[in-house]
């Protein structure tokens, strides 16, 4: 291992951008637009500008994707920064297969202007830079960010892993070298500029490590979500190129394996969470890989370090794929490390030098959250991360957070929801004084805390009974006694789950973003809230309703430094996400409020448009129908081109914690609502099979009181059915994130969905 970061000299990328012109200001642009699409008249004078700016800057500043006389990709609100288009390439020897089509197929072309957009792999992006306040910061490298970090936060813990009931601790100096270790290794394995390293498997040490060590050496980090089939996992691979995939166990190898043939471009795998089953040509343990770059010196490594610029890909984020194939997302230097520092900023993170924030790793890094809460914050901000084990997500993740006490807490609404089942089967088990007890202190919570969020500061006697007496207990009884910042985000959570936390004094924060704009644009916190909104836009970042209808619910677009560079390989995918103006186009349908609260009110492409031409987001009924009926599970609305509404239902059942599959067997609390019905029913058949009558008129009565509430007929729902499964990511009807992928759901249910319209 290299000597100790607090011997060597800290050396930082030199500054590859220009300060900001002083040609093109935002105020004048104001005055020439107003609304929320340009004049002719406005864009033109705009692109003039824009080339004013960047002619100044030695290059051409204007789209490269339309002529001047085009409507011009420079968004109002951006003040434009170029950097020189040129691309220093660094190259290891290459490999055998290096001449074969698929490499060829990689190999830099002679590069293009710089626009707002790329979908290049060696490509630049004009940086989206603000005149002032933290939009106008110096953009930095990831390089320079860890610099920053060991610089601050050296000696303080970075990394906490526990194996074997020991945890084990590395500072921010030691996580740095580790870090620089990896990437010599990966450069010794002949990693190429702009190439992936693919990782597959649960958070660890050697998860970040990974990450972090391919962009030093000058590649792409690319998180492969672990439920991925061996055929998703070559389509990753593939798209990004990867030279090396990174695995943790056995398993997840196997995957690899089944489709290396397909994947020329692949040099080398390693393995770290368990040892190797059989040794294999190219297949490294962790220990042999971290030893392959002691021969690779420093300033081999630094020559690639200095080269990289704030506005090249550094990361790739694959979406889901619930529409279709994933897309890779191109995430800059910047994207990552603005967004990183704006978005602690405004939720009001602590830095380690005054209060060490504690995080704990669970959620799936290929996602764009769990890598910005897990990584990229914790290195801003000296945020301490522990590790939860591998089955966090199948029981222990309780367990962890009750060891770690985490100061700051994400959790996908399915993970929130899942906890309320749990406390609510416990519950089921009081006594009934421990009952009434229970009841009372909920209704008190639910009450106060919906009055101090509209703007009350009372703290009435019974509500600080209830906090000593129930409140305290059950914060200590979850693992969040110190977690001032409870948040969900990555899928819509019901109000119901939102209030049954509030009433025990845990109020949780929503935060709203996607892949492509590095993660959060709007959050909420203590002093700015309201139950159901994602927040207002975090500072720097900014929003434009799209053709808003006659109730403000348009499109949600962005704009800021968090917009992502393009879809790797994808240019029409990139047009239709960023317009010509330079707004990124989220595919969300959303409303503010008259205090700039911003709700989310559904997707377009999820939009049912009955044959009467009506337009009907799901998302609402949805959430309606399970509030309503809390023996429901998932719900999925139909009746796309129909004549009426109809619903998929699914009902809560328990989990197979080996393999994730949905049982037979209904949860303590479905078995609860049978009971006090008079159904006698234990499992999801006894239900289905003799179509219950006690639950199935109380589920027709929740859908009537769901029915009496529609603002038309053509929102009412007219039929049902109660499927004999629940969905799952291993069924494949839910993503990553809990994400219903409807398209996959309503191919695999035609038959019963058809059933449905026959009649």
């Amino acid at each position: 291992m290299a000597k100790a970061a607090a011997d060597v000299e800290l050396k930082a990328t030199p500054p590859v951008l220009q300060a900001t012109p002083p040609a093109f200001k935002r105020s004048r642009a104001r005055r020439l637009f107003c609304g929320t699409s340009y004049s002719q008249h406005g864009r033109e004078v705009l692109c003039k500008m824009a080339a004013q700016v960047a002619m100044a800057n030695g290059s051409f500043g204007v789209s490269m994707q339309s002529p001047v006389q085009q409507p011009c990709s420079v968004s109002v609100d951006d003040v434009i920064v170029t950097t020189s288009p040129s691309v220093e390439n660094h190259h290891p020897e290459p490999a055998e297969e290096a001449d074969s089509p698929a490499a060829e197929m990689f190999r830099s072309k002679a590069q293009p202007s710089v626009g707002l957009w790329t979908s290049k792999r060696d490509g630049e992006v004009l940086l989206r830079m603000d005149e002032s306040g933290i939009g106008c910061e110096t953009p930095i490298t990831v390089h320079e960010l860890l610099l920053n970090s060991v610089s601050q936060f050296g000696d303080y813990p970075a990394l906490s892993s526990k194996k074997d009931g020991r945890w084990t601790k590395l500072t921010f100096k030691e996580y740095y070298q580790e870090c620089r270790g990896a990437a010599k290794s990966f450069l010794k394995l002949g990693l190429e500029r702009f190439h992936g390293v693919g990782i597959l498997g649960f958070n660890s040490a050697e998860w970040f490590i990974a990450d972090i060590g391919a962009i030093l050496a000058g590649g792409f980090a690319v998180g492969i979500y672990t439920t991925n089939s061996p055929e998703a996992c070559q389509y990753v691979a593939e798209n990004c190129g990867a030279n090396i995939i990174v695995v943790e166990n056995d398993r997840q190898l196997q995957k690899i394996l089944e489709v290396k043939s397909q994947l020329p471009l692949v040099k080398a795998i390693i393995q770290y969470g368990e040892e190797l089953k059989e040794k294999r040509p190219n297949l490294y343990t962790w220990s042999e890989f971290m030893a392959l770059g002691a021969s690779v010196s420093d300033d081999q490594l630094d020559k690639i370090i200095a080269s990289q610029k704030p506005n090249q890909c550094c990361t790739l984020i694959y979406t889901s794929g619930t529409t279709g194939q994933p897309k890779g997302v191109m995430l800059s230097h910047d994207n990552i490390t603005w967004t990183a520092r704006a978005g602690g900023n405004y939720v009001g993170l602590s830095k380690a030098t005054e209060r060490q924030e504690v995080v704990v790793s669970y959620l799936p890094l290929s996602h764009v959250a769990a890598q910005m809460i897990d990584i990229w914050l914790p290195i801003t901000f000296g945020v301490h991360t522990c590790f939860a084990q591998p089955d966090a997500l199948k029981g222990t993740l309780v367990e962890t957070l009750k060891e770690v006490r985490p100061t700051a807490f994400l959790g996908v609404p399915r993970v929130w929801e899942k906890m309320q089942e749990r406390m609510k089967a416990a519950g089921m088990k009081f006594s009934a004084l421990k009952k009434r007890i229970a009841a009372w202190a909920k209704v008190v919570g639910l009450e106060t805390n919906l009055r101090r969020i509209n703007g009350s500061d009372e703290l009435p006697l019974n509500f600080r009974l209830a906090r000593s007496f129930v409140f305290k207990k059950v914060r200590k009884q979850l693992g969040l006694d110190r977690c001032t910042k409870c948040y969900t985000g990555a899928a819509p959570i019901t109000r119901d789950t939102l209030e049954y936390f509030l009433s025990l004094d845990i109020c949780i924060y929503e935060l709203y973003g996607m892949s492509e704009s590095s993660g959060p644009h709007t959050a909420s916190f203590p002093s700015s809230y309201k139950l159901g909104s994602s927040g207002k836009e975090i500072t720097g970042c900014r929003t434009m309703l799209f053709k808003p209808d006659s109730e403000g619910v348009g499109e949600i677009c962005f704009a800021g430094r968090h917009v992502f560079m393009g879809y790797l390989n994808m240019e029409d995918k990139t047009k239709e996400a960023i317009d010509d103006e330079g707004w990124l186009h989220s595919g969300d349908l959303g409303r503010h409020d008259a205090d700039g609260f911003l709700f989310i009110t559904g997707r377009i492409k999820e939009l049912i448009i009955t044959a009467g031409g009506e337009n009907i987001p799901p998302v609402p009924i949805e959430d309606a129908i399970k509030e309503a009926i809390p023996i429901l599970s998932n719900v999925m609305l139909i009746g796309d081109k129909a004549k009426f509404l109809a619903m998929l239902m699914t009902l809560k059942c328990m989990v197979n914690l080996e393999t994730g599959e949905p049982e037979d067997a209904l949860t303590p609390q479905a078995i609860e609502f049978c009971h006090k019905l008079g159904s006698k029913a234990t499992k999801v058949s006894d239900i289905v099979n003799s179509k219950d009558p006690a639950v199935y008129s109380a589920i027709q009565k929740g859908v009537t009181s769901v029915n009496e509430r529609a603002t038309s007929n053509a929102q009412k729902i007219q039929k049902w059915m109660l499927l004999d499964k629940d969905f799952s990511i291993a069924g494949g009807e839910l993503g990553p994130t809990m994400k219903l992928k409807r398209p996959v759901v309503a191919k695999m249910y035609k038959q019963q969905i058809d059933q449905l319209y026959s009649d």
